[in-house]
């Protein structure tokens, strides 16, 4: 079984580089984050025909995430159970699905902004919200995993340059102890192998000539307890995704499983 997930930073813009990807890569379940299209507008027609369902929270602007598969879709749940919500409102940046034998999350962690900001504050409790969320299903037997672009490096290694981020989110004690938390709930990092280079970075800015020169980081993360993680036989950072006219900023991240 392959698994993987992808923030493809608007559907709408990737979607022929979605559909070719879908089909090269053999993927049989995609988180994906950053849909940026409402749900009335998603692409659920051309995915069907693809052979894909889908599990879509979306509400347009700058957010939405789905779980997509061809391996069956069954008791979704769309939002994360006790969402603080920012400035009111709750931002569509959870779904979870049932997909085949796999149980997975698919989110999008706030990005945090600065750390002075009201914006981070929201992100730490977000993530405490999310491992509420998850603890029963992550202390279970049943292979799961919460998988997404979670907006943080979990160490010095995972960035190009700790100095370049120094004062910045992303790498802050705060954020990575949020990580360790998830981990503590009974979750392992699924660290993937890198196709090129010496580190599995999945992020790269569209500024100066970021890619080219791989200064990049590792925030597309995923997460599974321990039948997910004893299922694993390979995973890696499909950058071929990132290369060329019209890609998004973040490459898939690929795991796969014998299950």
């Amino acid at each position: 079984m392959r698994i993987a997930t992808w923030n493809v930073n608007s559907i709408t813009a990737r979607l022929p580089r979605l559909l070719a990807w879908l089909e090269s890569s053999g993927t049989d379940v995609l988180c994906l984050q950053e849909a940026k299209v409402a749900e009335a507008q998603f692409p659920f027609d051309e995915l069907r025909e693809a052979g894909y369902e889908a599990a879509v929270h979306a509400t347009g602007r700058w957010n939405g995430v789905a779980v997509l598969s061809r391996v069956g879709l069954a008791d979704v749940v769309k939002g994360l159970p006790g969402d603080p919500g920012y400035e009111g409102v709750q931002e569509p940046r959870a779904v979870s699905a049932t997909c085949g034998p796999v149980r997975v999350w698919s989110v999008y962690v706030p990005n945090g902004r600065e750390v002075e900001h009201p914006h981070y504050a929201y992100k730490l409790q977000w993530f405490e919200a999310l491992r509420a969320a998850v603890e029963s299903d992550a202390s279970g037997d049943r292979p799961f995993a919460v998988m997404g672009d979670y907006n943080v490096a979990p160490t010095d290694d995972d960035v190009y340059d700790r100095a370049a981020f120094e004062g910045s989110t992303h790498v802050t004690p705060a954020e990575r102890a949020a990580l360790a938390s998830l981990r503590g709930a009974g979750l392992s990092d699924v660290v993937p192998r890198p196709l090129k280079y010496d580190h599995p970075y999945t992020y790269w800015d569209y500024r100066q000539l970021c890619f080219p020169k791989n200064r990049g980081m590792r925030i597309d993360l995923v997460y599974g307890n321990a039948p997910f993680a004893k299922a694993v036989t390979d995973s890696y950072v499909d950058r071929e995704e990132r290369k060329g006219k019209g890609a998004s900023d973040h490459a898939p991240v690929v795991v796969d499983l014998d299950l």
